[in-house]
């Protein structure tokens, strides 16, 4: 199953209390934070979860996969995520 944003809004509305249009307009704050801060070169510190982090990937040769030819990529900004221990203990018990 995957998180979806309705998903959160649920859990946030059952344990908090808050009301369904309240959970929402949290979790799409919360949102348009991360995206804002993520579109400025920052990254994204969340203790015992992890961190998104924005890395630079230079102009590379690549090849088209359908056609075999040659290629330039453009140079681009990827976001990566680096869990933290806690999650990571988490997950392998």
């Amino acid at each position: 199953m995957t998180l979806t944003k309705a998903h959160l809004m649920d859990a946030i509305q059952n344990d908090i209390g808050l009301s369904r249009k309240q959970s929402s307009e949290l979790i799409e704050s919360m949102v348009e934070i991360i995206k804002n801060t993520l579109e400025n070169g920052e990254n994204v510190l969340i203790s015992g979860f992890g961190k998104f982090c924005i890395k630079e990937k230079k102009e590379r040769r690549g090849r088209n996969p359908a056609t075999g030819d040659d290629m330039m990529l453009d140079p681009r900004r990827v976001v990566t995520f680096r869990c933290s221990p806690v999650l990571r203990k988490k997950i392998n018990g």
